[in-house]
């Protein structure tokens, strides 16, 4: 299509006129650095091939009378907004990184837009809505550099803070949305991409949610969520599938038994406690809370890590038994974990207690994990196998609570969408999980798979090479799968999708991506027999 630079008026018939035809709107020319929003006029900065947004509100500071309310939307256009600044981070207790971030704050409901910085005037880009992960108690959106994501992949990236901990999950009774704060939050987050994708050159009917770790389990949850309706067209779920079980003393020594999702009653009880721990208990219960510092609060923050509260509006049924039975929407969906999840955090104990888990301690372990099946399981996962005890108990939390799970959840989904199903198993590449420990070898952990996709606060740290060629094509999969609902990369396998019958699971590690014998390797068929909570 071209556009006229004059239009030929009825003198023109007589005197002639000379029409000068502009640019093809199809050539990609320097975006603008000021864009028209809600949330303001945002005046951005080119990084590199792109251009950023940076600490743009999305709702309302939910501070003061505000705290523990649904979030509202956010109405300023015609603010000038320096949109280059770093946000604060929502309230947790670990720290900002430094440089990366300012402090964390209540004040924190923002958003990031990183898109490539050359765009023609038609485009209507795909938008990549990113829920970071960190247990639902730490993380930010602003440590999620997206330069590589949206330039190579054409892409619009947006990176979300949402409400964490006893501020995001909080649930008392006669408290509206209690238990789901930050899940509000996330869903809106999706309104304000509805309202103003178009103005930085993205296609407001082309959303792809994708998340990891708690993220993921956000963003599964989402899918059987009737407020979600309308808000997503594709999900990429990574270490987070909806059917996620963590046995006893998998997350830590003493944790007890757990899933991603509360029960509301679950909930308001883990929020009486905390209540009543601060001296807050009874009918003004809320009240009280509302007075204290936060700093208070945050002595309590890690009993909330995993209370997103379903039996709620917003979450009315268990997302593990909506996938089970077709109650979601029907859209396409990547889901997929690494090799090692739970390697994360038994290295981490025992980078703090090297005696945490002991070959002595075996058997008791296996006990308070599996019950009357400890046995079965020991003799599948004996630790002469393994580099320890560690590392063999380890491995049974990965079978049975992430890589098994996650596959049988993503036949059920096939029975009603596309799914796509994978595991990243490089072990090359560096180990951003935060577990180091020599009795664990590293491997592909709980969120080593990040810095394929995302530079690290601000840092790219994928080695070049292989590395950089995996990264490459994961980066080529998800992008192709947002622009179409069906991932490819160049110079890599097709992907088959899974069905009800069978899951065919796509390999990736940097000696070559590969179809895997998933099944087998975390022996599900076997996992398959054995009921955990």
């Amino acid at each position: 299509m071209k556009k006229t630079l004059c239009t030929v008026a009825v003198l023109a018939l007589l005197a002639g006129a000379a029409c000068t035809d502009s640019r093809d709107d199809s050539t990609p020319v320097d975006a603008p650095l000021t864009v028209s929003t809600t949330s303001g006029v945002l005046h951005g900065k080119a990084v590199g091939s792109t251009r950023r947004f940076t600490a743009i509100r999305y709702a309302q500071p939910p501070v003061g009378s505000r705290r523990w309310t649904l979030p509202q939307a956010i109405s300023a256009r015609g603010t000038q907004v320096d949109a280059t600044g770093l946000g604060h981070p929502c309230e947790q207790n670990s720290g900002p990184a430094s440089g990366t971030t300012a402090a964390p704050s209540e004040n924190c409901l923002y958003l990031n837009v990183t898109t490539p910085r050359r765009q023609s005037a038609d485009d209507r880009l795909p938008m990549m809505v990113w829920w970071h992960g960190g247990g639902y108690t730490t993380g930010s959106g602003i440590g999620y550099d997206a330069q590589r994501l949206a330039d190579t992949g054409n892409v619009i990236v947006v990176t979300v803070n949402y409400r964490l901990g006893m501020f995001g999950y909080l649930a008392l009774p006669g408290l509206e949305g209690g238990g789901d704060f930050g899940f509000a939050d996330q869903l809106e987050s999706l309104r304000w991409v509805q309202r103003n994708a178009a103005a930085f050159g993205g296609d407001p009917d082309n959303v792809t949610v994708f998340g990891e770790s708690a993220g993921g389990m956000s963003t599964c949850a989402a899918l059987t969520s009737p407020a979600a309706r309308g808000l997503i067209d594709k999900a990429i779920v990574s270490s987070g599938s909806c059917a996620l079980v963590f046995p006893t003393n998998a997350l830590y020594p003493g944790v007890p038994a757990q899933r991603p999702y509360a029960s509301v009653a679950q909930a308001m009880s883990t929020g009486t406690d905390a209540a009543r721990a601060l001296r807050c208990g009874g009918n003004l219960a809320l009240e009280c809370l509302r007075r204290l510092p936060s700093s208070a609060l945050l002595t309590q923050n890690e009993n909330f890590s995993n209370t997103l509260a379903y039996g709620t509006p917003l979450l009315p049924r268990d997302p593990r038994d909506a996938v089970a039975t077709g109650a979601t929407l029907r859209i396409p969906m990547i889901s997929g974990g690494n090799r090692e999840e739970n390697s994360a955090f038994v290295a981490g104990a025992l980078a703090v207690n090297p005696s945490a888990f002991t070959a002595q301690g075996y058997d008791g372990d296996l006990r308070a994990a599996y019950g009357d099946r400890a046995g079965d399981v020991a003799q599948r996962y004996p630790p002469s196998r393994f580099a320890s005890a560690g590392a063999a108990l380890a491995r049974t939390f990965t079978d049975a609570g992430w890589a098994c799970p996650t596959v049988r959840s993503a036949r059920q989904y096939a029975e009603h969408a596309k799914v796509y199903s994978y595991e990243f198993s490089d072990d090359t590449g560096p180990n951003v999980s935060g577990g180091s420990s020599p009795q664990v070898p590293k491997a592909a952990f709980h969120a080593n798979d990040l810095p394929y996709v995302f530079d690290l606060q601000g840092r790219d740290l994928v080695p070049s090479g292989p590395q950089a060629e995996l990264s490459k094509q994961m980066i080529g999969y998800w992008s192709s799968f947002a622009h179409t609902g069906t991932p490819s990369a160049a110079n890599a396998p097709v992907w088959p999708a899974t069905t009800p019958d069978s899951a065919p699971v796509l390999g990736f590690t940097s000696s070559g991506i590969r179809m895997v014998d998933h099944s087998t390797d975390h022996q599900c068929a076997f996992w398959d027999t054995v009921t955990l909570p």
